[in-house]
């Protein structure tokens, strides 16, 4: 139970962090005239954010347990 509800808040930590990257005053860094692999630096820098983000979410989802798992538990307890 401990484990699930750790894996639980690191995914509300995964969530809010993303929320954070992708706001715009941060974005705003990013958007500058340099040309990576001749994509702008805001282009490259948004498609990165969101590749970890979909990848650190395969990550944490993996690891939990399904509901009906969870369910079984409560009642035999």
């Amino acid at each position: 139970m401990t484990d699930r509800r750790k894996l639980e808040s690191g995914v509300l930590v995964l969530a809010v962090f993303s929320a954070l990257l992708i706001v715009p005053p941060l974005v705003y860094i990013f958007n500058h005239p340099i040309l990576v692999f001749g994509l702008p630096q805001i282009v490259v820098y948004l498609f990165v954010v969101w590749a970890l983000m979909v990848t650190a979410t395969a990550i944490l989802t993996r690891h939990l347990p399904r509901a009906s798992d969870q369910d079984e538990h409560v009642g035999n307890d």
